[in-house]
């Protein structure tokens, strides 16, 4: 997923560079739809790099050199192979807390209600930080911003959930 969104982004932006690539997946929220850190960014332009589906431009601009980028005709090949790839495919959704849920009949219960209610302050941080973005992100795409809402949606039912399994447990 993470060459799909440098691809696009440098389809988007030719000539940017890697920092401002990587900033502008951090600004726009990237991590909903996949976690990435700064290595596992470079490292998937270097490989994009080798694979040319991208070539480094350098530039000097006022006293350093940067590494600019441009998409290549192999690149926006490849791009539109992970779209289709990427578009076409629908998952069952996985929180990693059902892995712990298999096992609430067997744990205290004052510590089931600790775990919800981090989860409940988790959601409700992702569904304020949604908000936010919703609200004030006027660089993002209308797509993006329909996904954001749909997450959005997401996250208010789960909160509804985890508030309801507290609710059950202090009855």
């Amino acid at each position: 997923m993470i060459p799909l969104l440098i691809l696009g982004l440098i389809q988007e932006n030719p000539g940017a560079h890697g920092y401002e690539l990587l900033s502008l997946m951090e600004q726009r929220h990237y991590t909903y739809i996949v976690n990435f850190t700064k290595g596992s960014f470079y490292y998937n332009i270097q490989k994009l790099e080798e694979k040319g589906y991208i070539q480094r431009i350098h530039r000097v601009e006022s006293v350093r050199e940067t590494q600019n980028y441009v998409i290549t005709e192999s690149g926006r090949q490849e791009f539109a192979k992970l779209m289709d790839s990427y578009g076409s495919k629908t998952e069952y959704i996985n929180l990693p807390f059902y892995g712990p849920m298999l096992f609430f009949d067997d744990y205290p219960q004052a510590d089931l209600v600790r775990i919800l209610e981090r989860q409940i302050g988790q959601t409700k941080e992702r569904i304020m930080l949604l908000e936010q973005s919703i609200e004030h992100n006027t660089d993002v795409s209308r797509y993006f911003k329909l996904m954001m809402e749909n997450s959005l949606a997401h996250h208010k039912v789960n909160l509804e959930w985890f508030e309801k399994l507290v609710k059950e447990l202090c009855e």
